[in-house]
C-alpha cells in the first residue's frame, strides 16, 4: 500500500517535469519567432520615423510676417508681390496703394524683394518711395508699371516726378519688364497751335519726370526699359554711387525735353551698354556732377551727349572728371556737346570724349559758349570756364556742320585738344565743309577731317590760362 502511494507521487513528479519542460521549449521557440519577424520588418520597413516626411525648412517671411528686430537679419531674402497686397494688375484699376504697401513692408528687410510680375500691368499714380530702407533692397519689374495717361489727372503737387525714390542706400532696381510714362498725350498738347499761336491751357508748364532719385547712394539701375516719359525718363539729383547698365530707354525723336539719363548734383556715375533714343539728350550731365563715366551707349535719336546748360543767371556751375568713350551715335542732333549760358561762373574741366562712331549726325563736336533756349538772349560778359576737353577718334557723317567752338570772347577755352577727327558729309547733305571756332586754345593732332580744323585751336599762352583759371577758383 505504502509502495503504491510512493509510485503514484514519483509519476506525479515526472509527468510534471516532462510539461513544465514542454512549456520552457514552446516560450523559447515564440520568443525566437518574434525577434526573427521584429528582424525582418525592420529591414523590410527600415528606420519606422523615415516613413513621414522631414520638416520643411522655414519659408521667407511673408508680407504678413512682423519684420526682423533691429540688429536681427533673417538668412533668406523675402519676396514681396505687389499682388499680395491686394493689387489688381489689370492696366485700369489703381495698384498705387498696393506698391506704397509692399515697399513700407519690404523696406524693413534686409535683402527684401519688392516683386512687379511678369504678364501684369500695374497702374500707378504719382508715388514717393522713401527711406531709409535696410540694405540690399531689389525692385524686381518684371511685369509693365504705367502712369496715369489723363494730363488732367495729376495734382500740381505732382508735377515734378511720377515716381519718386529718395533718401535711398544699397538700392537696385531691376528686371525684365517696362516702366511706361505714357507721354503721349503730354507731348500732342504741348505743341503750339498753328492757328491759334498759342499752347493748350490744359497743360501745364511742368512736365512730370519718369523715375528720380533724390539723395540716395549706391544705386543700380539695370536690364530695364524705361519709356514714353512726359519729361526726363531717367533722374539722379544730389546723389552719389551710380550704376546703369543694359537699360533701354525710348521715345520718340520728336517728343520734347523727354532726355534719357539727366545727372545733377551726382558724382561717382557709371553708365553702359545701354540704348538710348529719346527727343532730347541721350544723358545730360549738369552742375554738381563729377567722376562720370559713359561708355558703351547707343544714342539716337536725340540730341548727343551732352554737358549743360550751365551757368543760367549767373549762377555757378562746376562739372569735372567726365569720360565719354565707345559710343554710336545715329540720326542725332549733336554728337559731343558742352553747352554754357553768357555770365555763368564756375568751370567745366577735365572732360574727354573719344572713339565716337557717328552716322548722319547734324553737328558731331561743340562747344557753345553763347548757349540760349530762347528767340532772344541778353549779350553778357563772364563765363562758366571750359579747359582740359579732349576731343579724340571722333568719326563719321555729319549733316550740317562738322565741329562748332564758341568760346567766350571774355573766357576763351583753354586746353582743347582735337585728336584723329574724321569727319564727312552725309551722302546727299548739304553740310558745311568750314568749321566754326572761336578764341579756343589748345593743340591738335593730324589725321583731321575736314582740313578746315587745322586752325581751329590756337597754341595758348600764359594770360589766357590765368584768365580762365581765375573762374575756375569758384568751384
Amino acid at each position: 500500500m505504502k509502495e503504491n502511494k510512493i509510485s503514484s507521487l514519483l509519476f506525479i513528479f515526472v509527468l510534471w517535469l516532462i510539461i513544465f519542460a514542454a512549456f520552457s521549449v514552446e516560450a523559447k521557440k515564440n520568443h525566437k519567432n518574434k525577434s526573427k519577424m521584429h528582424k525582418h520588418n525592420k529591414k523590410r520597413h527600415g528606420n519606422y520615423f523615415a516613413n513621414f516626411p522631414s520638416p520643411s525648412p522655414s519659408p521667407s517671411p511673408s508680407p504678413s510676417s512682423s519684420p526682423a528686430p533691429s540688429g536681427v537679419y533673417p538668412t533668406q531674402s523675402a519676396t514681396f508681390n505687389i499682388l499680395s497686397f491686394r493689387a489688381k494688375g489689370n492696366g485700369v484699376s489703381d495698384d498705387s496703394k498696393a506698391l506704397l504697401a509692399a515697399w513700407k513692408s519690404a523696406c524693413k528687410v534686409t535683402g527684401a524683394v519688392i516683386e512687379i510680375p511678369s504678364e501684369f500691368k500695374f497702374l500707378i499714380k504719382p508715388i514717393t518711395l522713401r527711406g531709409p530702407c535696410m540694405t540690399h533692397l531689389v525692385f524686381q519689374i518684371d511685369g509693365t508699371i504705367m502712369a496715369p495717361p489723363n494730363v488732367g489727372s495729376w495734382s500740381k503737387s505732382s508735377l515734378y516726378q511720377w515716381i519718386n525714390f529718395k533718401w535711398l542706400h544699397n538700392f537696385t532696381i531691376q528686371g525684365t519688364g517696362i516702366v511706361d510714362g505714357q507721354g503721349s498725350n503730354w507731348w500732342s498738347s504741348s505743341q503750339i497751335n498753328p492757328l491759334k499761336k498759342k499752347r493748350s491751357k490744359i497743360i501745364p508748364d511742368m512736365k512730370p519726370t519718369a523715375l528720380r532719385f533724390y539723395a540716395s547712394y549706391n544705386i543700380t539701375v539695370r536690364d530695364v526699359r524705361i519709356v514714353n516719359s512726359p519729361l526726363c525718363h531717367l533722374k539722379f539729383d544730389n546723389s552719389e554711387g551710380v550704376k546703369i547698365n543694359n537699360i533701354t530707354i525710348s521715345a520718340p525723336e520728336t517728343s520734347p525735353n523727354t532726355d534719357g539719363i539727366h545727372l545733377q548734383n551726382t558724382k561717382d556715375v557709371e553708365i553702359q551698354h545701354s540704348n538710348i533714343a529719346c527727343g532730347d539728350d541721350c544723358v545730360s550731365i549738369q552742375t554738381g556732377c563729377s567722376n562720370v563715366h559713359v561708355h558703351h551707349i547707343s544714342c539716337g535719336p536725340g540730341h548727343g551727349i551732352s554737358l549743360g546748360g550751365l551757368g543760367k543767371d549767373r549762377s555757378v556751375a562746376c562739372v569735372s572728371n567726365i569720360k565719354v568713350e565707345n559710343i554710336f551715335m545715329a540720326n542725332t542732333l549733336y554728337g559731343a556737346r558742352i553747352k554754357t549760358w553768357q555770365g555763368g561762373l564756375g568751370s567745366v574741366k577735365n572732360v574727354t570724349f573719344s572713339n565716337i562712331q557717328l552716322s548722319e549726325v547734324k553737328v558731331p563736336i561743340m562747344i557753345d559758349q553763347y548757349y540760349c533756349d530762347k528767340n532772344i538772349c541778353k549779350n553778357q560778359t563772364g563765363a562758366v570756364a571750359v579747359s582740359g576737353v579732349k576731343f579724340d577718334q571722333i568719326i563719321g557723317t555729319y549733316s550740317a556742320q562738322p565741329i562748332h567752338l564758341a568760346c567766350s570772347n571774355s573766357v576763351p577755352c583753354v586746353d582743347v585738344d582735337l585728336i584723329d577727327i574724321q569727319l564727312k558729309p552725309s551722302p546727299g547733305s548739304a553740310g558745311i565743309q568750314q568749321a566754326l571756332c572761336w578764341n579756343s586754345y589748345g593743340k591738335s593732332r593730324a589725321p583731321l577731317v575736314p582740313s578746315s580744323m587745322d586752325y581751329c585751336v590756337r597754341s595758348g599762352n600764359d594770360l589766357v590760362k590765368r584768365i580762365s583759371r581765375s573762374y575756375e577758383d569758384r568751384c
